[in-house]
């Protein structure tokens, strides 16, 4: 592989204008296609398997017409103090509303308060229920507009006026935060490489990659139907691979001119060899985002192969447009170490001599290796029981969706969520759709009574609605209102107790009972995400464990690796629990409320953080092999990996950081608590995990760290990574001549 993306790197750098050329070109196509393309349709779930989808399934097909994945809105009235919303001042207020409310466009029906029982017991407060046509991502910008505006002529009125529900639903901002993540990766960039025109590769190939996948994805986002947080996502992990990717091509790169060769020479070596790891690397990532189509969650799979592919075009660009620009940048981009300022004679032979002089003095990397290797057991224990420590949060973790109960109090959202909490109890917010479904029944009214009777003897019932049959009077829908919030415990015990009362029901009439609605789901969607947690880690880790063996050539290398990032995974999701559920350091991250960690949080990291942390481990430990397979003993393969690569990854870890942290500043808690998570999970990975327990790991097990079977040794492929093939190749490192062409290219 290694000489394959060496002729690669040499023929990107030879014909700099073709490969610039054809970059731009797609990122051109794929922008002109996002321009022209509709927007995203609907992000609502779909959860195959589920018992809440297949209810959702029967009514759909049931009930034809009813609009059952349309946007709905909650507008809520509250009286004056003192006032009934019954006085007839009040009342006629809210019947102007509703009658205002109805001449929408998208709207399919609006429900009366003062005939649909919407009225609190207490008459304080009062709501009425608005039907659309289409999902709340694709309704028009006229139609919230006049929702809105209705509101607002019952505020004028004198009624405090709230509006709940999905109607509202707009595209997440993830704010100037974002920027400043950018700005601090420019800014790590150049300290790291001393010169703007270096740094500035790896952010423009970057920025390159991102908006050919982010432009891509919002192409094809209506035909495809992915989520308005799916570019969202791509955008921050193909930032921070992007920018980590070209980071290490140009780091080699500079460290190869420091060696004396030419630059074409060099370039090619880098891609050749700081490339390999990236592919490994890019292959770990894409793996674990792919990886998320196990869980058989559409949206979360195509969020996680959106991401995937994203992850892949920055591979591509690190490897070609990289050296390209390389090319371009000639001289402006020096060997490291060297200064750019100009000197006479005298004055070059004393900064030469200086500069050789600080060349010999160990680096920070250098020291820091050579303490872990003197105490590696003191500095394991530490890391091991620190990261032990930042993971207990982690067994309070409770798993939910969020709601408009977990936005923050500014929005009409949540406060309409809290006034119908007030005048109608707090599981109002989250009523269960109970669906039964008596095709095979012999007296279909009879089941229905039935099931709502047994329905309202059980617990935590306030509320069981008349069956509402459909025309053909084979199917009905009942509504019930908990006594407990939709996120609560007691809410999904009631869950499973009218499900398990539905077994009784068919057992006597043949009647299938489902519960669905978006407490149902939400609950359906946290357990099939528990399921698939132990299957989509086997895999994962599994595959990529395969990876890192054909990698490293070693057994307890790549096992290492992934009890490591099981370490730093659960201390990434002890920090999640701690401030979005707990509330810790909340006001500084801008969370308004606490509440349950979004269901999919622990998969979700899971696949992403493996992905990312094997990029570390990849670029880290092959730096290490390469010294010992060139004849170092293991400890001082250990120094000189850092000695090479620890001034490069803790750049690449700060800057992955910094643009993760960027997303801290998004107005959807989802992205938000991703960028949390994500970016405290690269901290402790980074500089926990892969700069203090691997090498301490390393020292301890010595040569056995690099063992393998003699069997496996032959089987195995030998794809060369530490670029020993270039190494043997003397015609290539004193000419970088000719036979490696571009007529050998087009061979391989």
């Amino acid at each position: 592989m290694a000489t394959l993306l060496y002729r690669l790197g040499r023929f990107a750098f030879r014909r700099r204008h073709f490969v610039a050329l054809f970059w731009v070109a797609l990122l051109a196509l794929a922008g002109v296609g996002a321009t022209g393309a509709p927007v995203a349709g609907n992000t609502s779930f779909s959860i195959p398997g589920t018992e809440a989808q297949k209810a959702f399934d029967v009514l759909e097909e049931r009930f034809p017409g009813a609009s059952a994945d349309g946007a709905t809105a909650r507008v809520v009235f509250k009286a004056p103090t003192g006032e009934k919303m019954t006085d007839a001042g009040n009342k006629a207020i809210v019947q102007d509303t509703v009658e205002e409310l109805s001449d929408g466009s998208e709207v399919v029906r609006v429900t009366d308060p003062y005939k649909g029982g919407g009225v609190s017991k207490d008459g304080t407060v009062a709501y009425a229920s608005v039907s659309y046509q289409v999902s709340g991502m694709e309704l028009e910008e006229s139609s919230r507009e006049s929702l809105e505006a209705a509101a607002d002529g019952a505020r004028d009125a004198g009624l405090t006026v709230e509006i709940g529900g999905d109607a509202l639903q707009t595209v997440p901002e993830t704010g100037a935060t974002e920027i400043i993540g950018i700005g601090v990766a420019a800014v790590v960039l150049v300290i790291t490489f001393g010169s703007l025109v270096a740094a500035g590769l790896p952010l423009l190939t970057a920025l390159i990659g991102v908006g050919i996948g982010v432009a891509s994805i919002t192409a094809l986002a209506s035909t495809l139907e992915l989520g308005s947080t799916t570019s969202i996502l791509a955008t921050m992990i193909g930032l921070a691979v992007g920018i980590d990717y070209a980071l290490f091509i140009v780091s080699r790169y500079r460290a190869e001119l420091a060696e004396g060769r030419e630059r074409e020479d060099a370039a090619g070596r880098a891609v050749g060899t700081a490339g390999s790891a990236v592919v490994f690397a890019g292959l770990t990532v894409v793996i674990a985002l792919v990886g998320l189509s196990v869980v058989n969650i559409p949206m979360l799979t195509k969020m996680g192969i959106a991401a995937a592919g994203t992850v892949a075009i920055a591979v591509l660009i690190a490897l070609t447009m990289v050296p390209a620009l390389l090319g371009y940048a000639g001289r402006r981009v020096r060997a490291a170490g060297e200064k750019g300022k100009r000197r006479g004679r005298e004055d070059e032979e004393n900064g030469a001599a200086q500069e050789k002089e600080k060349a010999q003095r160990p680096n920070m990397g250098t020291r820091w290796a050579r303490f872990v290797v003197r105490r590696p057991v003191a500095v394991l224990l530490l890391g091991v029981v620190g990261l032990g420590a930042a993971a207990i949060p982690a067994s309070s973790l409770e798993l939910g969706l969020p709601d408009d109960g977990s936005q923050p109090t500014s929005t009409t959202q949540r406060r309409a969520y809290d006034l119908l909490s007030e005048g109608f109890g707090p599981g109002f917010n989250g009523p269960l759709v109970v669906v039964v479904d008596a095709k095979g029944s012999d007296d279909p009214d009879a089941v229905f009574r039935q099931t709502g009777d047994d329905i309202k003897a059980l617990d935590d019932v306030v509320s069981v609605s008349p069956a509402a049959p459909n025309k053909a009077g084979d199917t009905a829908t009942i509504t019930v209102v908990p006594d407990s919030k939709p996120s609560s415990v007691a809410t999904e015990d009631l869950v499973h107790d009218i499900r398990d009362a539905g077994v009784d029901v068919k057992a006597d009439s043949g009647a299938e009972v489902l519960v669905t609605g978006a407490t149902a789901m939400n609950i359906d969607v946290s357990q099939k995400l528990n399921d698939a947690l132990v299957p989509y880690l086997t895999l994962v880790v599994g595959l990529a464990f395969l990876l890192l063996i054909v990698v490293f050539r070693s057994i307890l290398v790549p096992l290492k690796a992934a009890l490591g990032f099981l370490l730093s995974v659960m201390a990434a999701l002890g920090a999640v629990v701690a401030v979005f559920q707990w509330g810790w350091l909340s006001g500084l991250m801008g969370v308004e409320e606490t509440g349950p960690v979004m269901s999919m949080m622990p998969i979700f990291m899971v696949g992403v953080v493996f992905g990312l942390a094997m990029d570390y481990e990849v670029f880290l430990v092959t730096r290490m092999r390469e010294a010992y397979v060139h004849g170092e003993k293991p400890d001082e393969a250990v120094v000189t990996g850092f000695r090479h690569g620890a001034r490069v990854v803790s750049a690449a870890a700060v800057i992955m950081m910094a643009v993760f942290a960027g997303f801290i500043g998004s107005s959807e808690s989802m992205v938000k608590m991703i960028g949390f998570g994500l970016a405290i999970a690269v901290f402790f990975d980074a500089f926990v995990v892969r700069m203090a327990i691997v090498p301490a790991v390393l020292a301890l097990l010595g040569k056995k760290a690099w063992w393998l079977p003699k069997w496996l040794d032959r089987v195995l492929p030998n794809v060369d990574v530490e670029g020993e093939g270039l190494r043997t190749d003397a015609h290539a490192a004193k000419k970088g001549g000719s036979p490696d062409d571009d007529r050998d290219l087009v061979r391989v």
